[in-house]
């Protein structure tokens, strides 16, 4: 190689390797454990293997097939990862939905059992037909799926109309990036003229050293992981603001039984009671002390409460997913931190008075 492709290639396999060590950093390391941080730690990976495969087939094509494959099966993670990543910050979700589990296990298992029965390099007009397009349109499915989920910070970041935090910034940046990668590798696979595997990578080192650089030189970066849940120098709403608020939301919340929606998030209620997210975000954390999550779930499990003291003819999962739980661990985990106690118990002891 000559020195503009020695460079090239040491740039973009320096991004990759990174990559990897800033995937563990997020899963181990990170002061707070979000379940964003996971997501993040795992999608970095996936794209860190997918980057790496493409520099080192671009420049030594003589490589054996296996390499290819492994790339082409991380790919089946970005777009999940991507998604539930930036779901569970939108939504404050801290505990995996059991449909997430399944979802994860059905591609790790699909992806693998096509590995083990059709390998790339048996099958390579298989995997350069069938499989690629079958992966690429997955990855675009989850990018659709995540613009959906980031809809809001989209057209604040587009409008300009209302400052972003740096979190909304975070986020729409990440977003950007993934998406960017998503369409040279696609330019690339349909042969557009001056598209080629290794600027997807060179696009992937850019943004991974980009965020390296914010986590560098942010004196605070708690901030960036969440977001909700911005206490912005721990101000309170003034009480008589306050006091309207609380009002807004208590009637919302009871009239219109809003927490039986499983997914509803800040975003949606701050609308409801004609306020800014932010805003909304800011009366929960330092006027009342909670999160957006734990503010519904009290009313998720009051009414689970009312409904297990009525009626011992429902299962508790059943109350679980009539109050607006997405899943039976979610019920329990939550009902067991506003309680003291598990739904079960709490059933016994109802029907002992």
């Amino acid at each position: 190689m000559d020195t503009g492709k020695e460079l090239l290639f040491f740039f973009s396999a320096l991004g990759a390797f990174n990559g990897v060590i800033l995937g563990i950093y997020f899963f181990f390391f990170t002061k707070k454990k979000y379940l964003t941080n996971y997501f993040l730690g795992a999608l970095l990976f996936a794209l860190s293997i997918r980057i790496a495969k493409s520099v080192f087939v671009y420049f030594h094509p003589e490589l054996p097939k296996m390499y290819l494959q492994f790339g082409l099966t991380a790919c089946f993670f970005i777009g999940p990862c991507l998604y539930y990543f930036l779901k569970s910050a939108v939504e404050e979700i801290n505990i995996m939905p059991k449909s997430w589990k399944f979802s994860l296990l059905f591609w790790g298992t699909l992806i693998v059992a096509a590995g083990i029965l059709y390998p790339y390099e048996y099958y390579p007009e298989l995997w350069r037909g069938y499989f690629i397009k079958i992966i690429y349109f997955q990855w675009f499915v989850y990018i659709v799926f995540s613009a959906f989920a980031i809809n809001g910070i989209i057209k604040k970041i587009v409008n300009r109309k209302e400052k972003t935090t740096p979190s909304e910034m975070w986020f729409g940046m990440l977003f950007l990036g993934n998406f960017l990668l998503f369409l040279f590798y696609f330019l690339a696979i349909m042969g557009a003229p001056g598209a080629t595997y290794i600027s997807g990578a060179v696009v992937f080192s850019f943004i991974l050293y980009l965020i390296i650089s914010i986590l560098l030189y942010r004196k605070k970066t708690d901030d960036l992981f969440l977001l909700n849940a911005q206490k912005i120098s721990g101000k309170k709403i003034d009480s008589a603001e306050a006091i309207i608020i609380s009002e807004k939301l208590e009637n919302i919340m009871n009239d219109k039984s809003l927490y039986k929606n499983p997914n509803l998030n800040l975003q949606d209620l701050s609308k409801e009671i004609n306020i800014s997210s932010h805003q909304l975000s800011q009366f929960l954390n330092n006027n009342l002390g909670k999160n957006f999550t734990s503010f519904v779930n009290e009313f998720r499990i009051n009414e689970a409460c009312k409904i297990i003291t009525s009626s011992d003819k429902l299962t508790l999962e059943s109350v679980g997913y009539d109050v607006g739980f997405n899943s039976k661990s979610t019920f329990f985990a939550a009902f067991k931190k506003h309680t003291g106690t598990t739904p079960l118990n709490y059933q016994l002891q109802a029907l002992q008075t």
